[in-house]
């Protein structure tokens, strides 16, 4: 059950994200990148599925951007690019899916929005697509990387707190056991209901031994 909730809130998330991307931050006309929402869901969601989960997100999110319009590159280049950077915030997916503190997520995005506008332009050098030096790969990071953790406070948070709560019984086992797998609350309910028996036969026989002396 939790697998497929994964995949129907990742699914419901990813379109939502697009539909918003293209139809609204797309036709902003900003100067420079243009705001990536699909890339902080992919990030947010990755934040509490880890690295194959972001990894299997990254590259559906991707490849939804390829093939919807007005798409003007090769199909799989993104999908590419979104499965490299989920796989990578999800190898800092904190314990339980929660993170610290909320700077620790906007680093995250920080690093992921300028992880992805470089792998991008260097896939399209690869293909043939030199879109990036017309504009300025300088002017692209910056203006992602502004654009990105603008938008991160509002939608990253959100995303996380909706995986938590459709994946919640495995997050509280997760912090349940605690690190070394046997550790944590479940030790602590394991050595109260060990320890608790033993103490009431013992009393018993002290008091059988009290009465049978004369």
């Amino acid at each position: 059950m939790p697998r497929v909730n994964r995949i129907l809130l990742s699914a419901v998330l990813l379109v939502l994200a697009l539909v918003i991307q293209v139809s609204v931050l797309g036709r902003l006309q900003l100067p420079g990148a243009t705001p990536d929402l699909l890339m902080l869901v992919v990030v947010g969601l990755a934040l509490v599925y880890g690295p194959m989960g972001g990894c299997a997100v990254g590259f559906c999110a991707g490849l939804l951007a390829d093939v919807a319009p007005p798409s003007d590159h090769a199909i799989g280049r993104y999908a590419l690019v979104l499965c490299i950077v989920g796989y990578g915030a999800g190898l800092l997916k904190p314990e339980g899916g929660r993170q610290r503190s909320a700077l620790s997520a906007l680093g995250v995005v920080a690093v992921a929005a300028v992880v992805s506008t470089l792998l991008y332009a260097m896939v399209g050098a690869l293909v043939g697509d030199t879109a990036a030096r017309h504009v300025g790969l300088t002017g692209l990071v910056f203006s992602a990387l502004l654009y990105d953790v603008l938008l991160a406070p509002f939608t990253v948070p959100l995303v996380m707190l909706l995986a938590r709560r459709f994946d919640g019984d495995r997050a509280v086992n997760e912090t349940v056991r605690g690190a070394d797998g046997g550790s944590g609350l479940g030790a602590l309910a394991r050595y109260r209901t060990t320890r608790e028996p033993s103490a009431t036969p013992y009393k018993k026989k002290r008091a059988l031994g009290l009465a049978k002396r004369p």
